[in-house]
């Protein structure tokens, strides 16, 4: 069975089944797994002197060790392949979970609050109704990207090591790829190499996004958009959401207690939003799925006939 029908099957079981509670609460994640392996090397190597070196040699082992478990999965036939992938696909719990943030809003603003703050990492203690809205709605952008599409990306290129790599890279970035004290030397290499790894699924997740939208034409303002943003990637599916919904992302937010007065994406759009928007970007993110879905099977037709 090819790389990209493995992939079909494992797109509709994920947005069929989901992250199923009465398992993951038996079993670790293997989310968790990755993020107990970062730690251990955080742990372990994470010191003065040569830091960034360590950085890179903690780096590699994750890789090494992620390529090498999803090489010996992919010997153990297809339906592991499948479900392995599934696990490691992410768009229903991402939408179940941004679809919460507007099912908070409708009952109260603190309810929306307590929503929002499971899926972002500003503070959102004191944000208004607008302000719940547009995270809810920049989280489901950029995690459409890079835990949806980039992953299903690395699958179709390299299988399960392709994406168990990723997802690890990914996982890292996350963890010590943040420019805090204590990991500005040690997670260097993982950000960077997380950047690399999301340059291609970045500019793919916006260009769908913006097809779907119906805002093509505006390639030109989504790339200016795309450049204000504080990641090198994260910019393009937050851009082309934006300018297809006609509403501002990003700008001012809070973290730590001290405000980042960040660049408004598409910052002529519209500010006062609300849970509709939210309802409009999950629509849209999931016709943008099925567009990606329909680009599998495509290039899965295209496999056989070549």
């Amino acid at each position: 069975m090819s790389t990209a029908a493995l992939l079909v099957l494992a797109m509709m079981l994920d947005a069929l089944a989901g992250e199923p509670r009465w398992l993951w609460s038996r079993l670790p994640h293997p989310a968790v797994v990755m993020g107990r392996a970062v730690h251990l090397l955080d742990t372990r190597l994470n010191s003065a002197p040569a830091a960034r070196a360590k950085g890179v040699l903690a780096l590699a082992l994750l890789v090494v060790g992620a390529g090498l478990l999803g090489w010996v999965l992919a010997h153990l036939g297809w339906v592991v392949q499948v479900i392995v992938a599934a696990i490691l696909l992410a768009h229903r719990s991402l939408v179940s979970h941004v679809a919460d943030v507007a099912r908070g809003l409708r009952q109260s603003t603190a309810e929306g609050r307590r929503a929002v703050r499971l899926i972002v990492g500003r503070d959102v203690t004191t944000a208004s109704d607008a302000q719940v809205a547009r995270a809810g709605i920049e989280s489901l952008a950029e995690n459409f990207s890079d835990g949806v599409i980039a992953p299903a990306f690395w699958f179709l290129v390299a299988g399960l090591p392709g994406i168990l790599i990723y997802k690890v890279v990914n996982t890292a970035d996350s963890m010590v790829g943040y420019l805090t004290p204590r990991h500005a030397q040690f997670g260097w290499a993982a950000a960077r190499f997380d950047d690399v790894l999301n340059w291609v699924p970045a500019r793919l997740t916006g260009a769908l996004l913006a097809v779907v939208g119906g805002v093509t034409g505006h390639r030109a303002q989504i790339s200016a958009d795309a450049g204000l943003h504080r990641s090198p990637n994260a910019g393009w599916p937050e851009a082309a959401m934006a300018r297809a919904l006609g509403i501002a992302l990003a700008g001012p937010r809070s973290y730590h207690g001290t405000v980042e007065d960040l660049a408004w994406v598409n910052g002529a759009g519209r500010r006062d939003i609300g849970p509709p928007d939210i309802d409009a970007a999950l629509s849209m993110v999931w016709k943008t799925w099925g567009l990606a879905l329909c680009l599998v099977v495509l290039a899965g037709v295209l496999m056989c006939v070549f």
